[in-house]
């Protein structure tokens, strides 16, 4: 063992051992140690030259006390981070579900994968998760029977839970309780639940919410489900034979896509649904007479659902039979042209302002003041030109939260298979990021924006059924 002293540019380390038992690489090692110089970067001055790692000592002569040179550039010291590094799986659920982006999966429990996708695509909504969350857990008084009641609990606590878990969610609860609301979606085959129709799944279910949640300080039949999903319609029902013609009114919670060979896009199968015929007994002609009903929408809601009318009753099969026709369906739905001339006349200042904020996002012209806003609120200012983007402030006389009559994809649920009541239903919802996730049962995944508009049908891949659309508003 030889006591030795190394230079290093302006330091001096005394007293290191070598034990000349061992290779140099190892006293290159300690000296790593203390100067931080890699062993390949130093060079040690000894007696004939440099120091090489697989020297013999004895033949160098190295003396105790002796004073060696080393030359050679440190690494950058690498800092300790001032956050220690903490991993998701480390976080509390909440944050884990925050940080994974998406809400969780739900559990398959048997064909339920319809109840699943209803339930991924509504939990999608965030005012109705609000109304949910202000639902009281006390039925009296309220006039709510108590299946309804329930379900709407359920509801409120499976949204709960897939906000609130990163692991999927078994809704067993929610399922019991839709059951018995509703004893159609406990029909059994072979002691096995059978697949049902994920529309009617969702249908029911906004029926029932429709009736529970109300709008606090409003008249009693108000409901917010209303405000969100409501569709009003006006209707003109002429018969050409006896030229008996009445108007109707009716509040729907969503608009039918009629399909046939003619409908290539959404649009005109939506133009299709809003004029039927139906058959009923006419006063005058004393006899079953066939009528025309032309709709027009009166009130638009928060959120447009659309339903594909898919499925149909096939008498030789005793069954609902599908539609694979291809129809497109837009990320940006407009049903301006779908509307009343009164909801039209309402529309157009809102629009206007809409359409000004986006052309001078892209620099270019606006088109200038418009009072029609003044004209149909009665409002004592009119509007400004929109400067930017930023709808709600283009400008302050403009009131808050006005539907444009354009609309965005928010949610589709999609169905594969050739029937109703078999195969298979997934739901696809855009995330605040905009960023799409495939909710199939439990098992979510990220999906690209081009990849939910080839869920247009025309083979057995996934189609869209139910098409959710959030409004644009100012």
């Amino acid at each position: 063992m030889v006591t030795v002293s190394v230079k290093w540019q302006k330091q001096v380390f005394s007293d290191i051992e070598i034990d000349t038992s061992q290779s140099p690489f190892v006293f290159k090692a300690q000296l790593y140690a203390l100067t931080g110089v890699p062993p390949e970067r130093q060079k040690i001055m000894v007696k004939g030259g440099i120091l090489k790692d697989d020297a013999d000592w004895s033949t160098l002569a190295v003396k105790n006390g002796q004073k060696l040179m080393m030359i050679g550039t440190a690494d950058e010291i690498v800092r300790a981070p001032e956050k220690s590094p903490v991993f998701v799986e480390d976080l509390p659920e909440e944050e884990q579900a925050a940080a994974l982006g998406h809400s969780a999966g739900l559990y398959n429990l048997g064909n339920t994968c319809y109840m699943n996708s209803t339930l991924q695509c509504l939990h999608s909504v965030p005012e109705l998760k609000s109304a949910l969350l202000s639902y009281s857990d006390n039925v009296r008084g309220t006039g709510v029977d108590q299946t309804s009641h329930s379900l709407t609990v359920a509801t409120r606590n499976t949204f709960g839970e897939l906000d609130q878990s990163v692991r999927p969610v078994a809704p067993l609860h929610f399922l019991q309780m839709l059951r018995k609301k509703y004893p159609q979606f406990a029909q059994q085959q072979n002691n096995v639940y059978m697949q049902q129709d994920a529309e009617e799944c969702w249908t029911q279910l906004v029926y029932t919410l429709s009736q529970t949640l109300t709008s606090e300080g409003s008249e009693p039949t108000a409901s917010q489900m209303k405000e969100l999903f409501g569709i009003d319609l006006v209707s003109r029902v002429h018969c050409a034979e006896s030229g008996e013609e009445s108007s109707e009114a009716e509040s729907v919670y969503s608009l039918k896509c009629h399909i046939s060979h003619d409908v290539n896009h959404l649009h005109e199968g939506l133009k299709h649904g809003l004029k039927t015929e139906l058959e009923k007994v006419s006063p005058s002609l004393g006899r079953t007479a066939v009528y025309t009903r032309e709709s027009r929408i009166n009130d638009l809601p928060r959120y447009l659902t659309v339903q594909f009318v898919r499925f149909f009753w096939k008498r030789e099969s005793n069954q609902k039979a599908k539609i694979l026709r291809k129809v497109d369906y837009p990320l940006e739905l407009d049903v301006y042209d779908f509307c009343s001339d009164e909801l039209k006349q309402k529309l157009q200042a809102p629009r206007q302002v809409m359409r000004d904020a986006e052309n001078a996002k892209f620099g270019l012209k606006v088109q200038g003041k418009t009072n029609s806003l003044k004209d149909i609120e009665g409002s004592s200012t009119s509007a400004g030109e929109s400067s930017s983007m930023d709808i709600d402030k283009a400008d302050s006389s403009i009131p808050k939260k006005q539907i444009t009559g354009v609309y965005d994809l928010i949610a589709v649920l999609t169905h594969k298979g050739r029937s109703a009541d078999s195969g298979h239903y997934v739901g696809w919802v855009k995330q605040d990021d905009g960023k799409w996730i495939e909710f199939d049962d439990d098992n979510p995944s990220i999906r690209k924006e081009e990849e939910i508009l080839k869920l247009s049908g025309g083979g057995d891949w996934h189609m869209a059924y139910i098409c959710l659309y959030k409004a644009r508003v100012i």
